[in-house]
């Protein structure tokens, strides 16, 4: 593996090195350059390495003026002492923007975003925006199981099998596609951030919806709406007003 160091502060220059070395000592450090010219005069002369370390503020300028000037392929890791440029990294090829001091647990970060993303492609194989998409939008982003609690034993509850959530005396309660119930050890927002919004619905501040537990929505008082679960349910389900309008344009995907 192929890195080239852009750094122009020696010490961050050499504790980037150091952390090259432990995480990747079969990598070879082509060069540690530390300005805009020397960065264009060294790709334009070079076979392009496999991975960039980057500085944003260097000797001559910002580092952005590299990647307007020339075409870099391969993926860049940017090192700043600020996080105002950090929307303009990812106008480039940038996989992570580590703030300086570097810690050795986010360097380990990027370095694995960079083996998962990229594991033996070379440059002309990068396909930008499906890299782009996965790395913000992983698979793995929401819960897929719920640690679930009964007496004195543990067992786990399939998101997938959800049907509802709710609140009741200050805890948190699912009912499963077989309309058991089951306490999830979480408060509702907490739950919420780790759903898929796509597949359930906070329809108000006690009640989370999942789309195939819906069977029929019906129009109720002051322009609220009513649901119908399609399992036994002792909750009455009502779409707030200010949300019927999401609530329907969820429901119709």
């Amino acid at each position: 593996m192929r890195v080239l160091i852009i750094e122009d502060e020696h010490y961050a220059a050499k504790r980037i090195k150091q952390m090259i070395a432990e995480e990747l000592p079969d990598a070879k450090i082509l060069e540690v350059l530390d300005s805009v010219e020397d960065s264009l005069a060294w790709l334009a002369s070079h076979v392009e390495p496999n991975l960039i370390f980057c500085d944003i503020q260097l000797a001559d300028g910002l580092s952005f003026q590299i990647f307007e000037q020339t075409q870099v392929k391969c993926p860049i890791i940017f090192t700043t002492a600020y996080d105002e440029y950090a929307l303009n990294a990812f106008k480039v090829n940038s996989i992570d923007y580590l703030l300086k001091p570097i810690d050795k647990q986010a360097m380990q970060r990027a370095i694995a975003k960079y083996q998962e993303f990229f594991p033996n492609k070379t440059a002309t194989e990068f396909d930008w925006k499906s890299i782009t998409h996965e790395m913000f939008n992983p698979k793995s982003q929401f819960k897929q199981r719920f640690l679930i609690k009964s007496g004195n034993a543990y067992s786990y509850l399939n998101v997938s099998d959800i049907h509802l959530i709710y609140s009741e005396d200050g805890l948190s309660f699912s009912l499963d596609h077989l309309g058991k119930k089951h306490l999830i050890d979480k408060s509702l927002d907490h739950i919420e951030k780790d759903l898929d919004p796509g597949v359930f619905f906070r329809i108000s501040r006690k009640h989370i919806v999942a789309l195939n537990g819906v069977d029929k929505a019906h129009t109720y008082l002051n322009g609220r709406l009513k649901l119908d679960l399609n399992l036994a349910c002792n909750q009455e389900l009502i779409v707030s007003r200010e949300k019927v309008k999401r609530f329907k344009e969820w429901l119709g995907g």
